[in-house]
């Protein structure tokens, strides 16, 4: 109680003007203590005098700090300068009417729902087994070699393994890649399902060559630091295949459910929504005066 009353009365004794405002009075000691600090670490890996110096530093900064803010704290008044800023631009303003006002676009006005997304990765999860298959069956003469290559990514301990042990079958390889490739497959399909209404026009070109072609070159430059056995031992063109086969079944089933409508179509007026009248004869009625 008697160090704030002190406080108070130190404040009283400058009082502050209308037109300045108080703010801490500006003091060297914060920086030349870093500078000691940092000059002492300094000399602990190169030479003691180093040290020296920044000990000659810190100790002057410590008590000229603390001179600074006890037994008061050291203030500054500086005074308040009123500028009047002009705010320009040049954009041109146009007054709006009730009926020229439209809803901001949410686009797409359709899309599809998370289990449209769920079954086109399912199917393109089944699809790109066959690919997998084949390139197992023509360089290792084994189905399961992929299935075990795949499921090498999750045991450090198959990290090693020969071909030979990867083309045999292993019931915990079969069980850990199916785990890792349902998984994939569905989260692409959901992926697949939000991408697939903002390319109307050409979905199977987007579904089937470029977003696999996308997810192929993410993969090809993380694979290294995410799986290093499959960076080493994956070939990347049936990779690609393999990921052809599930864009184009994945986007064809997605495109074959039925469409939900966003927000964006529940905000048009009733003519609009029942086909009554289009949105652009809309426009055109908002802008006749």
């Amino acid at each position: 109680m008697a160090e704030a009353h002190n406080n108070e009365s130190h404040l009283d004794q400058h009082p502050m003007a209308a037109d300045v405002v108080r703010l801490p009075a500006p003091t060297p000691w914060p920086l030349v203590l870093a500078l000691g600090i940092a000059l002492i670490f300094t000399g602990m890996v190169t030479h003691g005098v180093i040290a020296l110096l920044g000990l000659v530093c810190v100790l002057p900064a410590i008590v000229g700090w603390f001179r600074e803010v006890l037994p008061h704290e050291n203030h500054v008044d500086v005074p308040i300068v009123g500028e009047a800023v002009p705010v320009v631009t040049n954009r041109t303003t146009r007054s709006h009417t009730t009926a020229g006002v439209q809803h901001r676009k949410l686009l797409p006005m359709e899309t599809f729902s998370i289990w449209a997304g769920v079954k086109g990765g399912i199917a393109g999860g089944i699809a790109m087994i066959v690919p997998a298959a084949i390139f197992g069956l023509l360089r290792f003469r084994s189905v399961w070699y992929p299935v075990n290559l795949l499921a090498a990514g999750g045991f450090i301990s198959w990290a090693g393994k020969s071909d030979a042990f990867l083309a045999q079958f292993h019931l915990m390889g079969l069980l850990a890649a199916t785990g890792i490739h349902g998984l994939a497959s569905i989260l692409i399909g959901l992926l697949y399902g939000a991408m697939l209404p903002m390319y109307p026009r050409k979905p199977i070109l987007t579904a089937g060559f470029i977003a696999p072609f996308l997810w192929t070159g993410l993969l090809y430059s993380a694979l290294g630091i995410i799986s290093p056995i499959l960076n080493q031992r994956i070939d990347w063109w049936w990779f690609a295949v393999s990921q052809i086969a599930f864009g184009l079944v994945a986007g064809f089933v997605v495109n074959l459910q039925v469409r939900v409508r966003t927000p964006q179509f529940q905000a048009l007026p009733f003519a609009v929504r029942a086909g009554l009248h289009t949105s652009a004869e809309d426009d055109e009625e908002d802008d006749i005066p």
